[in-house]
């Protein structure tokens, strides 16, 4: 069967946190739970790098910036994996307009999903019903080197069997922009400005984008 495309694209990729779903409160509770247990004070949320730290980046380089200089950075990354995530669910959004979107472009161009989350991406699309929406959901456990290394794109890339122009990346970070540079792969800032293909503040506007068929309601 030939290969659908959209606009000259065949596989549309996306972030998660800040793209996919707003969860910057779940993830302050995430690390202010294991700070606590190690005896230091939750993040400042008044500090917008460390704010930004802890939204973008894998756990492992967040608790390596909390607990390398004290030798507890392993112990500290065991202790999240014992976190049982389903608590933190209620504080994630998912972002308006993304489940329409994806809805209307199922079938016509392949989902994937390149995080820097390591352990809790397939609950969360279970849990919000998104599962069956991503052939291809790559995450910082399945690679050696996270964003903004292009690594985890590039293993998409080879999954897919396609050239990096054949793909679009939708981020809200640095990090997702110079992953994007890195392999090759146009890219979509989403709320945020930074050097891209285009940008976009509605996850409606990638289907206009794309040259998709809006379904009705969407």
């Amino acid at each position: 069967m030939r290969e659908k495309r959209l606009n000259g694209f065949s596989a549309l990729i996306y972030d998660c946190d800040g793209v996919i779903f707003d969860s910057l409160e779940a993830n302050f509770i995430f690390y202010s739970i294991i700070l606590e247990h190690f005896g230091l004070q939750p993040p400042d949320r008044e500090n917008k790098e460390i704010m930004h730290l802890l939204h973008t980046s894998a756990s492992r380089e967040v608790l390596a910036h909390f607990f390398e200089s004290d030798g507890r950075c392993k112990a500290a990354l065991n202790f999240a994996g014992t976190i049982d995530y389903r608590l933190l669910l209620p504080y994630m959004k998912l972002e308006d307009g993304f489940r329409e979107t994806v809805d209307s472009l199922q079938g016509s161009v392949r989902l994937a999903i390149c995080t820097n989350r390591s352990t809790s991406m397939e609950m969360l699309l279970e849990h919000f019903g998104l599962a069956s929406y991503f052939s291809c959901v790559m995450t910082a456990a399945r690679v050696s080197h996270p964003k903004p290394h292009p690594e985890p794109l590039l293993k998409l890339l080879e999954y897919y069997a396609i050239e990096p122009g054949e793909a679009l990346f939708v981020g809200d970070s640095e990090l997702d922009c110079q992953a994007s540079r890195a392999a090759g792969v146009p890219f979509i800032a989403y709320k945020s400005d930074m050097p891209c293909l285009a940008r976009i503040d509605r996850h409606q506007d990638i289907l206009a984008l794309l040259g998709a068929a809006k379904k009705e309601g969407v």
